[in-house]
C-alpha cells in the first residue's frame, strides 16, 4: 500500500524525524491559508499523487508569495500529472502539500528497503540526491552505499555514523544524520514498511539534515496490525481493477500486454508469465486466485481480466491442490457465458478432480482450448492471439 508524501511525513514526524513545516490543501484558497501559517517568504507547492518524478512533470513549484501559492495550487489541483511512473495517461491531482522552503546546500539520497537477495533490511545511501536511484545505479554504481542490517540486533548507531561519513557529512551533521537514520529504521520496522525513500535528503546552509521528500510503501500482509496506516489508504489513487481484486481477495497486478492470466499460486503465476514471454507473447496481468477460491471468485477474476481493453486472449493455468479443478471449471463457464466471451481461451488443469474439471469444460458447449501442459498452453494462447490479430 502506498501513501502520500504529507502522510509519510506525519508518520515519520511522530517517530522523531525532523521535517519541514507544512500541511495539505484541497483548494487554492485553502492552500493560501496554509501558507499564512508557515514562516515564508519561500513556499513549496507539491502535487500529491502516488507516483515519483513529480517535479519533472510540473508537480512541484517553488514560489515566493501568497499570490503565487494560490496560482500554482489552482493550476495543479485537477490537472492530469504525467510522470514516468504514471504512464502517458497521468494521474489526477486532488490535493497539494504546502511546505516551507529551505536553503539547500547539498542533496543526498537515503532509502530503506528489503533486499530480496540477502533477505535483510538494507539502507541505501548516495551523494547523488535528486536523481532517480535506478539511473545512479546504472551509470555510477560506485556511488551507492549499502548497509545491511542484522535482523537479530537491528540497525546500530555505528552504522548510522558510517552512513553519515559515506555521505560526506562532518561535524554536528554526522550526529544529526545518524539520529535521522536510526529513527527512519525504527519507523520502518514498527510500521511494517516495505520501503522508505528520502530523495532528496538535504543539508541546509544552516547545517541541518532534513528530508525534502518522503515516500513510504507498506506490506499489505501487515495492515491488519497497522490500523493507523490502513486509514491512510487513498482508493482514488489505486487502479480500479486492482482495487476490485483486493476487495475480492484476489492478487492482481495490471501489466501492459494482451494475454490475460489466471493462475493459482504466486510462483506458478510468475512462471506462467515467463513462459508466455518465452513463446513471444506479452502477459496483461499477474492474477493469483489463491488456493481456496470459490466458483464466484473465479468468475470475478475473469471479469477483472476482461475489464482491461488490451486483453485479446486468456490463459488459465491451475494446479489443483486445495483448489479443485471442477470448481475452476464451473467458474470459467459461469464467467464465459455471462460475459459472452469470444476471445481465445486456453485452459490447462492438473491436480485434484482434474478429470471432472475437464469433463465439465468439454460438455459446456463453449469454445475452450484444452492444453496438456504449461508449455503447450503458452504456445496455444500466443499463436491463437497472433492469428486473430493477423
Amino acid at each position: 500500500m502506498n501513501i502520500h508524501e504529507y502522510q509519510a511525513k506525519e508518520l515519520l514526524k511522530a517517530r522523531g524525524v525532523q521535517v519541514l513545516k507544512g500541511r495539505v490543501a484541497y483548494t487554492a484558497e485553502e492552500a493560501v491559508e496554509v501558507a499564512k501559517t508557515l514562516p515564508g517568504p519561500v513556499y513549496v507547492v507539491k502535487a500529491q499523487i502516488h507516483a515519483g518524478g513529480r517535479g519533472k512533470g510540473g508537480g512541484v513549484k517553488v514560489v515566493k508569495s501568497l499570490d503565487e501559492v494560490k496560482e500554482a495550487s489552482k493550476k495543479m489541483i485537477g490537472m492530469q500529472l504525467v510522470t514516468k511512473q504514471t504512464g502517458p495517461q497521468g494521474q489526477e491531482v486532488r490535493r497539494v502539500f504546502i511546505e516551507e522552503g529551505c536553503e539547500i546546500a547539498r542533496e543526498l539520497y537515503l532509502g530503506i528497503l528489503i533486499d530480496r537477495s540477502t533477505s535483510r533490511v538494507t539502507v541505501m545511501s548516495s551523494t547523488e540526491g535528486g536523481m532517480d536511484i535506478e539511473e545512479v545505479a546504472a551509470k555510477h554504481p560506485e556511488k551507492i552505499l549499502k548497509t545491511v542490517v542484522d535482523p537479530a540486533i537491528g540497525l546500530q548507531p555505528f552504522q548510522g555514523r558510517e552512513i553519515a561519513f559515506g555521505l560526506g557529512l562532518e561535524g554536528k551533521q554526522v550526529g544529526k544524520c545518524a539520529e535521522l537514520v536510526m529513527n527512519l529504521y525504527r519507523a520502518f520496522i514498527e510500521l511494517d514498511a516495505s520501503i522508505i525513500e528520502i530523495n532528496p535528503l538535504v543539508v541546509t546552509k544552516q547545517g541541518d539534515v532534513l528530508l525534502l521528500d518522503a515516500k513510504m510503501n507498506f506490506d499489505d500482509n501487515g495492515l491488519f496490525r497497522q490500523k493507523e496506516v490502513e486509514q491512510l489508504r487513498d482508493v482514488a489513487e489505486e487502479d480500479p481493477a486492482e482495487k476490485r481484486a483486493k476487495d475480492s481477495e484476489l492478487n492482481y497486478v495490471k501489466l501492459t500486454g494482451n494475454i490475460g492470466c489466471m493462475v493459482n499460486g504466486a510462483g506458478l503465476a510468475m512462471a506462467t508469465m515467463d513462459i508466455i514471454k518465452l513463446y513471444g507473447g506479452d502477459p496483461a496481468n499477474f492474477l493469483d486466485v489463491g488456493g481456496g477460491a470459490t466458483k464466484e471468485r473465479v468468475a470475478e477474476a475473469f471479469r477483472i481480466i476482461l475489464s482491461d481493453p488490451n486483453v485479446e486472449g486468456i490463459l488459465v493455468n491451475i494446479f489443483g491442490g486445495i483448489m479443485r479443478c471442477d470448481v475452476i471449471a464451473e467458474g470459467i463457464i459461469t464467467a464465459a457465458k455471462e460475459l459472452g466471451m469470444t476471445m481465445p481461451l486456453v485452459v490447462r488443469l492438473e491436480g485434484t478432480n482434474v478429470d471432472k474439471g475437464k469433463k465439465i469444460l468439454k460438455e459446456s458447449g463453449l469454445h475452450i482450448i484444452a492444453a496438456e501442459n504449461l508449455a503447450d498452453a503458452a504456445q496455444k494462447v500466443v499463436n491463437k492471439v497472433k492469428a486473430e490479430a493477423a
